[in-house]
């Protein structure tokens, strides 16, 4: 009787405990019907290793891009001698041919393409806490469903946005307002003295006041900074050739990283992550590093703490 008294103690005790919170539950896409970044295998490894190193925090499924993107011809430019001249009209000749092919194969490819984004329809959205766009890009993304997508985060899915997220949907009006800008252009990479407006938030607290960083900058519109946490920003850029041989850049209110909540959904949009040394401490290519390895550790540390804001892991609001 004693046995069976201890063992429905000990029964009830494992009970009493409180149970592991589930990882939550993060889609992550690199799909691109736009220009394609090199950084985006660098960048799927180490939002990976994040995920791994969360502690059991979140977990990570990856939307890759489909095998067999039909490459488009680059349409040849006239000489001095003019549209007449014989190697033009044969350089025409032979990019029209190729062009055709290029735009009969592109359909099939699309197709597959939404083959592969059907997780994001609203009905399977509900198996995910959080999507990450890193570094999606086309307006012709073809989601199943955008203004569901849009609707999911403001009924309180996650959204994490990485570089080119704002080079994805420009035309969209829902979705800039979601994640808070569009893509307008940018100027040649360049060193940059990013502010850090927010060293209390997860996405900021690993960086120092004033955090140097050579990046791919972008230029943002239908921003408004009344609508969104500011992280990191610029107060001067420099966007030319020559601005960075003189060493002078154009004052002005330069948005780097944000948050904001739509609806209930909260939202995290970084620009930074052009480049592959920001994001590995380990890459290096026939032309070296421009970013020491410490700081690509502060750009994960970074992505990671907006990441787990996003998820609700960390409790500031925006």
């Amino acid at each position: 009787m004693k046995k069976i008294q201890a063992l429905l103690c000990l029964v009830a005790l494992v009970f009493a405990l409180p149970l592991a919170a589930a990882p939550k539950k993060l889609l992550v896409v690199t799909v691109t019907t736009g220009f394609r970044h090199s950084v985006i295998p660098v960048s799927e490894k180490i939002i990976e290793q994040l995920a791994g190193r969360s502690g059991g925090a979140f977990t990570v499924e990856f939307i890759h891009q489909p095998a067999g993107e039909p490459k488009a011809p680059g349409k040849p430019k006239a000489g001095k001698d003019g549209e007449q001249a014989p190697a033009f009209v044969e350089a025409m000749a032979k990019w029209k041919e190729a062009n055709a092919a290029y735009q009969a194969a592109r359909p099939a490819w699309m197709k597959a393409v939404a083959e592969a984004l059907k997780p994001l329809a609203p009905a399977n959205l509900k198996n995910y806490d959080g999507v990450i766009f890193a570094s999606t890009t086309g307006d012709d993304l073809p989601l199943p469903d955008p203004q569901g997508f849009v609707d999911w985060v403001a009924a309180g899915g996650a959204f994490i946005g990485v570089h080119a997220a704002t080079d994805t949907f420009k035309t969209f009006m829902p979705y800039v307002g979601m994640i808070g800008a569009a893509f307008k252009a940018h100027g040649p990479q360049v060193p940059v003295e990013a502010i850090n407006q927010d060293d209390d938030h997860a996405a900021c607290a690993p960086l120092p006041k004033v955090w140097k960083i050579y990046d791919e900058i972008y230029q943002m519109k239908n921003f408004e900074r009344a609508k969104v946490h500011g992280l990191l920003s610029l107060d001067n850029l420099m966007m030319s050739a020559d601005a960075i041989k003189a060493k002078q850049g154009t004052p002005g209110d330069y948005p780097v990283a944000w948050t904001k909540m739509h609806g209930k959904g909260r939202v995290f949009y970084t620009s930074l992550g052009h480049r592959e040394d920001v994001w590995d401490p380990a890459y290096t290519d026939k032309n070296g590093r421009m970013n020491s390895p410490e700081v690509a550790q502060q750009f994960q540390a970074h992505v990671r703490g907006g990441i787990l804001w996003a998820l609700g892991l960390e409790a500031k609001k925006s």
